[in-house]
């Protein structure tokens, strides 16, 4: 169980153990070109102290406090004149469940977590879930100063959150490092607040880096097996130099306690996370405006990638910065302003940290050739809704064939209204899936929508045996459907047709 690991205090409600929200941008990870012929190990260092002793200064506690309101609750019936009815209230009453009329009572809810100062001047980042929504947050020092922090700015996405704190002497502070220059095995030192018990030093090794843990759409982790425990969060990573690589943010363990794998926000994702928060008070991704999705081995044979990679294009946003740039669905974005897209999880790191309104250059696949498109960047806002995508326009015979383990006719106004589906919607309508067919593998439904057959429109279920069939003809081992779901959502479905 991946766990936030903000330790709660004795007064605090129960455990935190909730999925983060989270990551943000990053800088493509860089590869090595070639491994020495005789690579020599490190040797490790005699003692962390004097390292140690450099940053904790830097290194605080952050208590934050939540106050919220009881609910009133009513009394449980009682036969009127027993002789219990004043005990049962006093304690109702006491515990802020009486009756309506019963003053409001007020619970606190406190957690602790860990930060570091990065200016000076007072301003501190740590994990946005090391805050929550406190209306009380105070910054401890390691000397036992006690500082009020108001918020600058915070960050879900990336579980990231800067506060300033006023005081009357510069504060000792501590800088980013290179965090893309890490590679695994390098020695890594963790500073942090476990379970409230206040400044702890741990150390380790980088054990992973580019790790996705499924917290949001820019994971990009560092994994370490420096123990750090709930109450880390928001706590630094150092390198050897002393400089802050990484922000500790999440742990996996069946206990709630370290088994060596922590996961820490590179430097590289967090700084210019920060650096917006400092300026805008609030992020200001780059926006491309279209949904993606991976490519595997069966799509990329059946688009002839050769091999799997770039982000395939399932959608365009009719409103966003793709569609007048020429980018279409079926497209696999390949290169984003000079960096190679590996996979669909590198297209929205490098999108997002790139700068709103910034034109940069996209290369595609399209049927097979590369072409080169000009894009213009927006500005991604949260609560930004699902584009409403156009389906060709295409006659709809009411013909019933199979092929591909699916059974598929042409949209009847009898189908639309049994399957739900939109009235704009057009294409040829599943009406049953072989149980043991790669369609049934690939968790198309019965009521989805075919609308195209590679790359190319659909209106009858004779098109879509006669497009597979010209697919089978030219060698091809898999076959690209664009399917879309009752509610008009396309996605793409590489079947085998071997």
């Amino acid at each position: 169980m991946i766990q936030a690991m903000n330790a709660l205090a004795p007064s605090g409600t129960g455990r935190l153990s909730r999925l983060l929200a989270a990551s943000c941008f990053a800088v493509a990870l860089s590869v090595t070109s070639a491994v020495p012929m005789a690579a020599q190990a490190r040797s490790a260092p005699e003692s962390f102290a004097d390292l140690a002793e450099e940053v904790t200064g830097a290194v605080v506690n952050i208590s934050a406090s939540t106050t919220v309101e009881a609910k009133n609750r009513t009394l449980p019936q009682l036969p009127p004149g027993t002789p219990f009815e004043d005990l049962f209230e006093e304690f109702f009453n006491r515990r802020g469940q009486g009756n309506g009329d019963s003053p409001l009572r007020q619970r606190k809810s406190n957690s602790l977590g860990s930060g570091f100062v990065i200016d000076p001047s007072g301003i501190v980042v740590t994990n946005n879930h090391v805050i929550g929504d406190a209306n009380d947050i105070s910054v401890i020092f390691p000397d036992g100063t006690r500082l009020k922090a108001e918020i600058v700015g915070k960050d879900s996405k990336v579980d990231l959150a800067v506060l300033k704190v006023k005081s009357d002497k510069p504060l000792k502070a501590v800088k980013f490092g290179d965090s893309d220059s890490l590679r695994p095995g390098d020695w890594v030192m963790a500073i942090g607040n476990p379970f409230g018990l206040g400044g702890s030093v741990t150390a380790g090794i980088v054990s992973a880096r580019g790790r996705n843990i499924d917290s949001g759409p820019y994971d990009n982790y560092i994994q370490t097996d420096a123990a750090i425990n709930k109450g880390n969060s928001g706590g630094p990573l150092f390198n050897m130099n002393g400089e802050v690589v990484g922000i500790n943010t999440a742990i996996l363990s069946p206990t709630g306690g370290s088994v060596g794998i922590g996961f820490a926000v590179p430097a590289s994702t967090a700084a210019p996370v920060i650096d917006q928060l400092r300026q805008f008070g609030e992020t200001r991704r780059g926006w491309l405006g279209v949904r993606i999705q991976s490519v595997d081995d069966a799509t990329a044979e059946a688009l002839g990638l050769g091999a799997a990679r770039g982000a395939l294009i399932a959608g365009v946003d009719d409103k966003g910065p793709a569609k007048p740039a020429g980018l279409d669905v079926g497209d696999v974005i390949v290169r984003f302003d000079g960096k190679d897209v590996k996979d669909s999880r590198d297209l929205p790191r490098i999108v997002a940290s790139t700068p709103v309104g910034k034109s940069v250059d996209v290369a595609v696949i399209r049927k097979g050739k590369e072409e080169n498109k000009k894009v213009t960047l927006g500005r991604l806002e949260d609560g930004e809704k699902q584009a409403n995508l156009q389906q060709p326009s295409t006659d709809t015979p009411t013909a019933t064939k199979q092929a591909l383990g699916l059974e598929m006719s042409g949209i009847t106004d009898d189908l639309r209204r049994r399957y739900g589906l939109k009235d704009d919607q057009k294409g040829v309508v599943i009406t049953r899936v072989d149980p043991n067919s790669a369609a049934s593998d690939k968790r198309i439904q019965p009521g989805e929508v075919i609308v195209e057959v590679g790359q190319e429109p659909v209106s009858t279920p004779a098109d879509v045996t006669k497009r597979v069939e010209a697919i089978k003809g030219q060698g091809r081992k898999s076959v690209l459907l664009l399917v879309a779901n009752t509610q008009g959502e396309v996605r793409f479905v590489a079947l085998s047709i071997e």
